[in-house]
């Protein structure tokens, strides 16, 4: 008789699946929901800066893409609306990379040839009766909503405009961040260290994304040169345009317990961020680290469904949303006013930043998610 689930994971995207494998190879028995059906002419622009824990957590799953897919970042260039400008080195912290642009299709492709090879992972059609339930359905969770969990959502009145860019000059491994009148474009290098391809992120407001898709490409690509000061020559739209509305929020509970049993949240379930600092699925994948630390060090006489454990999860998680969200948030709302003053005095604040030596290194190691709370678990081999 086959033996009941210890877990079941709602929603099968990066975090449901990388929790997957990671849990099945501790041992412990997977139920995995089935991710909906994408339309066949669904075009996923998505790319995620992902750090050195990040990349430790799914490649003790066997699952980081080869570098064509994960191009890494050997500096960051961020200027301001007005002279201001810092610059983020590899070399100056003495590491291979500041973190690392992942394609989004490759990693899923990968993940899910890894849970379907995966004996103590079963993908169901529903949710089944487990232990403990994690849900990762995302921001639009409706599980969240059936467990009566707050969702406190703070819009930006801001859109995110997504796509992918062939660049007449190399992207030299340098992603780009351009802060101007309220809007923050971002150029993420692409195809490998010799690439010409770059992943944009436009945050603008919702106006002028609903203006931007709809332009003609070439139109498109005018505008964008012009905000990106020319930096990397003629551009050439080589994706659809897609649009999503820009929000802070987090789950006032991320543990419980229903009729159904004990329950976290994990991911976007839990909670979002705006894209400016590129933390969001790296804070998705800290969940999963946690989560699966916290569930690999209880007593064998503990349920995986335990309450203390539990809160022991939300609580260090709970931390580092506060610590990394709020940092987020706090730049968007600076660089979202137009104040003449403001403008001057926050571009001084860059070139400031930008030679304060310690300081500068410091914040530098934070954001490249040299924490001791997202740690990875220690790996362990993954059953054939």
């Amino acid at each position: 008789m086959t033996r009941p689930f210890d877990i079941c994971i709602r929603g099968a995207g990066i975090v449901g699946r990388t929790l997957a494998l990671q849990l099945a190879s501790k041992r412990l028995r997977v139920a995995l929901t089935k991710p909906q059906p994408v339309p066949e002419d669904h075009s996923d622009v998505r790319a995620y800066a992902l750090s050195q824990p990040s990349r430790a957590l799914l490649e003790s799953v066997r699952c980081w893409p080869d570098e064509q897919h994960a191009t890494p970042v050997l500096s960051m260039v961020v200027q301001g609306d007005d002279q201001g400008q810092v610059t983020f080195s590899a070399a100056e912290q003495g590491v291979p990379a500041l973190n690392w642009i992942v394609d989004v299709p490759p990693l899923e492709v990968q993940l899910a040839d890894a849970v379907r090879f995966q004996p103590l992972i079963e993908m169901v059609d529903a949710p089944v009766a487990a232990a403990l339930t994690v849900v990762c359905e995302g921001r639009t969770s409706q599980t969240r909503a059936e467990f009566g969990v707050d969702f406190e959502i703070t819009p930006y009145g801001q859109s995110a405009l997504a796509a992918r860019i062939q660049c007449a000059q190399p992207h030299q491994q340098i992603a780009r961040q351009w802060f101007s009148k309220g809007e923050i474009l971002a150029f993420l290098p692409l195809d490998g260290p010799q690439g010409n391809l770059c992943a944009l992120v436009w945050s603008v407001s919702p106006e002028r994304a609903h203006e931007l898709k709809n332009m003609d490409a070439s139109d498109f690509c005018q505008a964008l040169e012009t905000a990106s000061h020319g930096a990397l020559g003629a551009l050439t739209l080589t994706s659809e345009r897609n649009v999503w509305a820009l929000q802070q929020a987090q789950a006032h509970r991320w543990s419980g317990s229903s009729a159904q049993g004990a329950w976290v949240l994990a991911g976007d379930a839990a909670h979002n961020v705006h894209p400016l600092a590129g933390q969001g699925l790296n804070l998705g994948l800290g969940d999963v680290a946690e989560l699966v630390r916290v569930l690999d060090a209880r007593p064998y006489w503990r349920s995986v469904g335990d309450a203390r454990l539990l809160r022991q999860y939300e609580r260090a998680r709970k931390a580092d949303f506060a610590m990394i969200g709020n940092a987020g948030d706090a730049l968007q709302r600076l660089f979202n006013h137009s104040h003449p003053a403001l403008q001057t005095l926050r571009n001084l604040g860059m070139n400031g930043f930008e030679i304060s030596g310690p300081l500068k290194h410091w914040v530098t190691r934070r954001a490249m998610g040299n924490t001791p709370s997202i740690t990875p678990p220690t790996p362990t081999k993954v059953l054939p």
